[in-house]
């Protein structure tokens, strides 16, 4: 690829990593922005973020528009397509300007052919829009812009859900903000909100959680950088007031990152000895730079989840396993998932699911009580998951969740993502016998 700056080609460029499961948007974004020139920043990720938003749609187009599909060495040009045809239908942008743009960006990809091709393509579409877009209504993966699997298994799990699931996976999701009781009351922040002139309303379920009317970047919010508040989602938020550690306790926070839960249960009761286990040394300095913000400290360890290597044998009162999963629940807040997930990835993750319950199960006291959460939607990885633990450990029973938010399930409670709302989250409470 050329070295000279053209934003759609750095667009496509990231659009091809994806494509090619090489990391998420959100762990690749920051990278590539790095390369983007100030003023191009915002339309550089809403043309991102909105082309896997709409990626089954634009896929769909695509397959009308070309003869046949192209190459899996030709994704870049693939990317520069769905790319385009995003701008056209959703954005107010000159469809001619884009057009030209997009052909010389395919010029940054050494490929001659390429931008002949796009430029008859997306000539067509402006050309056909009218009859290319009625079409588009009789395909159900177009007219609920989901991959096929995606909708026929939740048609399967959730007969009665399956429409308002999918709806709400399309829409924007608010803004949400958790307040750190230590420094400051939720009503007195969000007070020091109105001061500064961001309209704001208290969350429904968590007693921290805080929706702003309209997202605005973390250095508008009044203290954040003084540890009074993180961006963390009211569904996520439920954890801590869930696994509820008392004063002295140990606990463990398993698969960690980034750390709002780890900080979270700080916030909750500061005086716990907790440690924190993460996978991915990457990820690592995002927890620590989370506590070192809101001023907290915890001991943080590199390690599987599912292996003992890095136990010290020490057991845990309270055990938090935030499991490793599709992330089906947060797909407005990921639109990727829709075009990275697949299927046969479901299988694996609820095994790998189960492993960490039983490595993490011999590490909980007799009486201690371990808390399992997803941010899926799919059984599979959720209740089924939690009734094939119990079955195989005499020891494990499940303590209900008596509460007024989301569903109760044979085990364990389900959140659906909600329009202004919390996003999707999945909780199980389980408690181990105590040593006759």
């Amino acid at each position: 690829m050329s070295n000279s700056y053209n934003l759609r080609a750095l667009i496509a460029q990231l659009l091809t990593q994806l494509l090619q499961h090489q990391g998420s948007i959100a762990s690749r974004l920051p990278a590539a922005l790095a390369q983007v020139e100030g003023r191009d920043k915002a339309l550089f990720q809403e043309i991102c973020y909105g082309t896997f938003r709409y990626q089954p749609q634009l896929d769909a187009l695509s397959q009308m528009l070309l003869r046949k599909p192209f190459r899996d060495d030709d994704l870049d040009i693939y990317a520069l397509l769905i790319s385009a045809l995003y701008q056209i239908r959703h954005l107010s942008v000159g469809e001619h300007a884009v057009i030209n743009e997009t052909v010389e960006a395919a010029k940054q990809f050494d490929k001659p052919w390429a931008g002949k091709l796009l430029n008859a393509v997306l000539r067509r579409y402006q050309r056909e829009s009218e009859s290319l877009e009625a079409t588009l209504k009789h395909s159900e993966v177009a007219q609920w812009n989901h991959p096929e699997w995606m909708i026929a298994k939740l048609k399967n799990n959730w007969p009665d859900r399956w429409q308002a699931i999918l709806a709400s996976n399309d829409q924007s999701p608010p803004m949400c903000l958790r307040v750190n009781r230590q420094k400051v009351e939720r009503e007195a922040y969000i007070q020091q909100l109105a001061d500064a002139g961001i309209e704001s309303r208290a969350g429904q379920f968590s007693t921290d959680a805080i929706y702003l009317q309209t997202p605005c970047g973390v250095d508008k919010l009044p203290g954040f950088f003084n540890g009074l508040v993180s961006v963390q989602d009211e569904a996520a938020q439920l954890a801590a007031q869930l696994l509820a550690p008392k004063s002295g306790e140990r606990v463990l926070d398993a698969c960690a990152a980034p750390g709002g839960k780890l900080c979270h249960l700080l916030e909750h009761t500061p005086d716990i000895e907790i440690e924190a286990v993460e996978l991915e040394p990457r990820r690592a300095p995002r927890i620590e730079e989370n506590l070192e913000r809101l001023g907290q400290q915890a001991a943080l360890i590199i390690g599987d989840a599912a292996t003992k290597d890095w136990w010290s044998g020490e057991p845990y009162d309270r055990i938090l396993v935030d499991a490793p999963c599709s992330a089906t629940g947060v797909i407005r807040r990921n639109p990727d998932i829709k075009a990275l997930r697949r299927n046969e990835d479901i299988v694996p993750l609820a095994n790998t699911q189960l492993a960490i319950l039983d490595n993490l199960w011999d590490m909980l006291k007799p009486g201690g009580t371990l808390l399992y959460a997803t941010c899926s939607i799919f059984p599979q990885e959720n209740e089924r998951v939690v009734e094939r633990f119990l079955k195989d450990h005499i020891d494990a029973s499940e303590l209900k969740i008596d509460a007024d938010w989301g569903v109760e399930r044979p085990r364990g409670r389900q959140l659906f993502a909600q329009e202004s709302w919390h996003d999707g989250f999945y909780y199980a409470c389980l408690t181990r016998a105590e040593e006759a």
